[in-house]
């Protein structure tokens, strides 16, 4: 796993900013409740209905097969333990798993101590 170095957003809007898919991290959800935007907080913008800052991000080193079992149930039940939350997105090659700042040393040990090799 590797810690990226920016510091992510969680964001609800009423509609894309497509400004947001240009370039960098940006990962949309549109459900028929919402349309949930993660990205870097330097690229938010105006126009957030609501929005929750202060999140660093791990990257778990892909690509993975689709059939592979047990990599998040791992992660979270580490970062469980730890009394870390989390806050999963997976992609077609593999998954982010974003926690709080204040917790990223506090997550980083979790996974090592379970195994995961963590570059940060």
């Amino acid at each position: 796993m590797a810690v990226l170095a920016p510091e992510f957003s969680v964001c609800k809007f009423a509609a894309m900013p497509e400004e947001l898919l240009e370039r960098g991290f940006c990962f949309v959800v549109r459900t028929d409740e919402e349309l949930s935007v993660v990205c870097e907080t330097a690229r938010v913008g105006e126009g957030t209905l609501a929005r929750e800052d202060g999140w660093r991000a791990f990257k778990v080193c892909g690509p993975l097969d689709f059939g592979l079992v047990g990599i998040l149930a791992k992660i979270s039940a580490a970062l469980a333990d730890a009394g870390v939350p989390l806050f999963a997105v997976s992609t077609y090659d593999t998954d982010y798993i974003l926690v709080k700042a204040e917790k990223l040393d506090t997550a980083i040990i979790a996974l090592r101590a379970q195994g995961c090799d963590v570059v940060a």
